[in-house]
């Protein structure tokens, strides 16, 4: 719904205060289009990664900029997730668990 719709009547929009049609510039972080005002950030901040990546450390010492990464030693080898177990050890285990209920019943 349009502004003239509701009151009645047209709005005037001042001219820009220069004479050529088009934007003008009040300052860096303002524009200007006839009546509408677009305002940027005049100093936008850094995202993230960016950030961090300007503000590291640096490495000005002659032994540090020749300095690699920590070396660590390897890791142990995980344990496999899942064990197969053979006939004869899943046998023993039936027996055991059953030699159990025997003695609790």
């Amino acid at each position: 719904m349009s502004a003239s719709a509701i009151f009645g009547c047209r709005l005037v929009a001042a001219p820009p205060a220069r004479s050529f049609p088009g934007a003008k510039t009040a300052s860096p972080s303002r524009v200007e289009y006839g009546g509408l005002v677009i305002e940027n950030s005049s100093r936008p901040q850094k995202k993230a990664t960016a950030h961090h990546r300007k503000s590291r450390p640096k490495k000005t010492q002659p032994w540090d900029v020749k300095r690699g990464p920590a070396v660590y030693p390897p890791l142990p080898e995980m344990p496999p997730e899942w064990t197969l177990v053979s006939e004869d050890i899943a046998a023993a285990d039936t027996t055991v668990e059953a030699e159990a209920e025997a003695v609790a019943a």
